[in-house]
């Protein structure tokens, strides 16, 4: 089985809308795909309105959250959408994106880059606008050469010179308003140092202590040692081990199945998970 379980599409920073991404997981090669969309389980229905045969999905969601003021995304899977609190949470940090979005570009014309908002919100879309839309914006007026590119302390990255803080989740809240909706969580690239500033291993014993089931180990921002590090850190703290691409579709390099997860671990995760239940294809539309 290939199985990569964490992937975006326009209901956040994709470039694939939910149709398209589970289309192209199963042309991919894929067997399991999760949906993990930033604060957002928007785009459930067209994935599984659209899903191949062959192809099961694994719905979830990226949260933003912030320990000892380094931010930090935890994957959640398998949960309950309607569980009121945690879909409160959501909420909030959506509705904080479109200020935090405007703040952003107001910095960036401060520092002489002519930007705007109107531009920001036509590569949204109708996705939940965040720093990888400003990113794209940069590119486009050429400040930048890439999306990666932006994320750094001259522009976008945490502390930048054009960064805004947004609400974000305490991650032991986070644990335990994913828990009671029923689902799993896994830190995202915990160590992907090249996107600032990352937790130390202390923080992620405490995250264990507080129930969390994993970590993504294999992802296109951990090297080869880090991946190493980060294996045992998991053997020592009782965590699962993930793999995923953190595919974007073209805002990104990485590729869809880059990255897989084993099936022993997928399975633990199911097994783990009551909140929901893994979707199985049967065919969508063409």
């Amino acid at each position: 089985m290939r199985i990569d379980l964490h992937t975006h599409s326009t209901a956040s920073d994709g470039t694939d809308t939910p149709a398209e991404l589970v289309r192209n997981a199963a042309a991919a090669g894929l067997d399991v795909v999760a949906l993990t969309d930033h604060d957002t389980t928007r785009g459930y229905a067209e994935a599984i309105a659209a899903l191949p045969a062959g192809l099961t999905l694994v719905t979830g969601a990226e949260l933003s959250c912030r320990v000892d003021g380094v931010g930090l995304h935890m994957l959640a899977y398998l949960f309950d959408p309607e569980e009121p609190e945690l879909a409160a949470e959501r909420e909030l940090v959506r509705d904080d994106r479109v200020p935090r979005a405007r703040a952003m570009v107001g910095k960036l014309r401060e520092l002489g880059v002519p930007v705007s908002w109107e531009q920001v919100a036509r590569i949204a879309g109708d996705g939940s606008v965040g720093r990888p839309h400003v990113a794209e914006a940069l590119v486009e007026l050429g400040v930048v050469p890439d999306v990666s590119g932006a994320f750094t302390p001259e522009w976008l990255a945490d502390g930048g010179r054009a960064y805004v803080e947004k609400h974000e989740l305490d991650p032991f809240d986070a644990i335990r308003l994913v828990k009671a909706a029923g689902g799993v969580t896994v830190f995202a690239h915990p160590l992907a140092v090249k996107r600032g500033e990352v937790v130390p291993e202390s923080a992620i014993a405490r995250l264990a202590e507080a129930g969390l089931d994993g970590i993504e180990v294999d992802h296109m921002d951990h090297d080869e040692a880090t991946r190493a590090r980060l294996r045992g850190l998991a053997k020592e703290l009782g965590l699962l081990t993930t793999g995923s691409s953190d595919y974007h579709g073209s805002r990104k390099t990485c590729r869809l199945g880059d990255f897989t997860t084993d099936p022993e671990i997928y399975g633990e995760i199911t097994r783990r998970a009551t909140g929901a239940f893994p979707v199985p294809g049967t065919g969508g539309p063409a």
